[in-house]
């Protein structure tokens, strides 16, 4: 069964290119370009992993974890954090939240592929 990831981010750009790392690792793919896009689609859709920017219009990545967090069926999704912050402050933040992981962009895909294997084998 392949396994779905849901991207979060409010550049087209890091969306495509995630998409474009995800399919090429044998995952399907669901966008979003904010916090609250996330959350609705999480609403409709069964994901594996969870990957989001913190700094987007609308909500946040560290609002959208949070939220997500309070429903029973999003608990345990692993959610990693793909942004340009790498202050360990907003690391912290990101753990508080609920994220299980951080990646600094820009990604590496193979890297990226690498850490999804990890947090949803």
């Amino acid at each position: 069964m392949t396994k779905r990831v849901l991207t979060v981010d409010d550049s087209k750009t890091m969306l495509q290119m995630l998409q474009s790392a995800l399919k090429q690792g044998g995952y399907e793919v669901i966008q979003g370009e904010n916090g609250q896009e996330g959350l609705d689609l999480l609403d409709k859709h069964d994901v594996d992993v969870i990957i989001s920017d913190i700094n987007m219009p609308v909500m946040d990545g560290i609002t959208f974890i949070k939220e997500l967090r309070k429903q029973p069926k999003n608990k345990a999704i692993p959610v990693l954090i793909l942004t340009t912050e790498s202050s360990q402050a907003k690391k912290a933040e990101g753990r508080a939240a609920g994220a299980t992981g951080w990646i600094v962009k820009p990604f590496d895909p193979a890297k990226l592929l690498e850490v999804i294997r990890k947090v949803s084998p």
